[in-house]
């Protein structure tokens, strides 16, 4: 590829997500979570439902983490390329002791960041990765943070995903063992990331 075509490609644009984005949303969480989010739909399905409708049924909610409120959405060429949910969490967090074994790491680890603004869900539909929209999301993260730290969770084996947040000043703060109870994944730890205030 040219440099003159590199140049000529349109940079992302970054909006607020509409519950109209509730399906991709879904797309992007379970692609962030490895799967995870599938196996916690599967649990709540109803009868015959569709794990992605369950999915997209949670992200057109107005209330609770998951939700289009906490979205942003990153187009390029006029349709959706990457997607990101995040949120501020508690100075206090809850206790984790009453959550299904296999999230209680996630809570733990959400709980070593109170105060700082988390990024839960980013992720880039594949083919349009390279493309700069992970990072346009991640700025426009750092811009809803105000100026506070920024925290994130990815797994020890999404190499690529840790070298973009790291290229984007996160670090590596603390880790915990994952737990599969039924769900398949290459990693073996979680691995909380924060990013200075500023």
């Amino acid at each position: 590829m040219s440099a003159a075509s590199i140049a000529a490609r349109p940079e992302p644009a970054v909006r607020p997500a509409t519950p109209a984005d509730a399906a991709d949303l879904a797309r992007f969480v379970d692609m962030a979570s490895e799967g995870l989010a599938r196996r916690f739909w599967a649990e709540i399905a109803e009868p015959g439902e569709d794990v992605h409708a369950v999915g997209t049924r949670r992200a057109a909610r107005d209330e609770g983490a998951f939700s289009w409120r906490n979205a942003t959405i990153a187009e390029l060429d006029g349709r959706v390329a990457g997607g990101m949910v995040g949120y501020r969490l508690a100075d206090t967090p809850e206790p984790a002791d009453e959550a299904p074994p296999i999230a209680r790491p996630l809570l733990d680890l959400e709980a070593a960041a109170p105060g700082t603004w988390y990024v839960n869900v980013l992720a880039t539909y594949p083919a349009l990765r390279g493309r700069g929209v992970a990072t346009a999301l991640l700025r426009d993260a750092a811009r809803r943070a105000g100026g506070d730290a920024l925290s994130l969770i990815v797994a020890d084996a999404n190499g690529s995903a840790r070298r973009l947040y790291e290229g984007f000043g996160f670090a590596e703060r603390a880790r915990r063992p994952i737990i599969r109870d039924g769900w398949e994944t290459a990693s073996r730890e979680w691995v909380l990331m924060l990013r200075a205030p500023g």
